[in-house]
């Protein structure tokens, strides 16, 4: 029964690449929000620490698609230029969950009055699991994977900068950048499963109409082998950065829209709903995304007299 279990694994491990070239990384709607978990040199932009909570669930109706629920915090410390910041994330595909720890550390320095420059770098462990009690069999009564679970952990690292003022940012960064080989066993040494390098690109401008209003652009690009390269353009318009809503656009994927507001400077709420324009469209009733977000310990002005300022 052994040997028949690792024979049923190094199947499953043959088709993973399949599975994780589709989707590595959770991809965000709200990613002009939820920017920090795309780019570690984002932590400690502001002047206050933010803790949040995103969760995911795509393509509704599909029986094992993708869910995904992230917890990161991040802020500036009390020595001036430094940020800090963690993340803790899972994302459950069919039998498979990918479960993550991440912290991470930024260096920002200002280039002008009004402009600053970070770069960013983050550790970690992820864990890769395959729970075999999800997987049916062609015959019902065979007992080879009842109680099956396997896992395996690896190291991973991610590095970025980000490029920002209060009108605009642009930002890059690269996760997953060792690679590493996704292994059951010992002897799955020419395993062609591995983590895939995500590139990712950020950029968005601010643009205040009158006094209460702010009309705010931004673009997200993705590359990762083999898939094709992928981009969101949205738009958002904020009324006194309290309320805020838009939408965006997801090449050859999707549509969204999202809306959100912020209760006395402390509580974020966010939330998004995709409209997908694939032949998934056919047998899924959408996706739906929620972030809750919460801002503390605000830091104030920073040694170099100027307030960290977003959003």
């Amino acid at each position: 029964m052994k040997s028949a279990m690792k024979k049923i694994l190094s199947i499953f491990a043959g088709i993973l690449p399949l599975i994780l070239s589709a989707q590595q990384l959770p991809h965000y709607s709200q990613y002009m929000v939820n920017d920090y978990v795309l780019n570690p040199a984002i932590g400690g932009k502001n002047n206050y620490f933010v803790g949040m909570s995103a969760n995911r669930y795509q393509w509704g109706g599909i029986t094992d698609a993708p869910r995904t629920y992230n917890l990161s915090v991040h802020g500036p410390l009390k020595w001036d230029h430094m940020g800090v910041g963690g993340q803790l994330f899972t994302d459950i595909v069919g039998p498979t969950r990918r479960t993550g720890f991440y912290l991470s550390y930024a260096y920002h320095t200002p280039l002008t009055e009004k402009l600053k420059l970070s770069f960013g770098l983050s550790a970690g462990i992820l864990q890769f699991m395959v729970d075999a009690q999800k997987i049916t069999l062609h015959d019902p009564g065979d007992l080879i994977l009842t109680n099956s679970l396997q896992s395996v952990l690896m190291p991973d690292f991610s590095a970025g900068f980000y490029l920002y003022s209060d009108r605009f940012w642009v930002g890059a960064s690269c996760l997953q950048i060792q690679q590493s080989k996704i292994k059951f066993f010992d002897y799955m040494s020419n395993t062609t499963s591995v983590l895939q390098r995500h590139f990712y690109f950020t950029a968005g401008y601010r643009q205040p109409l009158g006094y209460d209003f702010i009309v705010e652009p931004s673009v997200m690009g993705k590359l990762v082998a083999p898939v094709p390269f992928q981009f969101d353009a949205g738009l958002r318009v904020l009324y006194k950065e309290k309320i805020w809503v838009g939408g965006s656009y997801r090449h050859l994927d999707a549509f969204a829209m999202y809306m959100g507001f912020l209760y006395k400077e402390n509580l974020q709420l966010g939330y998004a709903y995709d409209f997908t324009t694939t032949n998934l469209g056919n047998y899924s009733t959408g996706t739906h995304e929620l972030i809750i977000a919460v801002r503390f310990n605000k830091q104030g002005v920073s040694k170099s007299g100027t307030e960290r300022k977003f959003d």
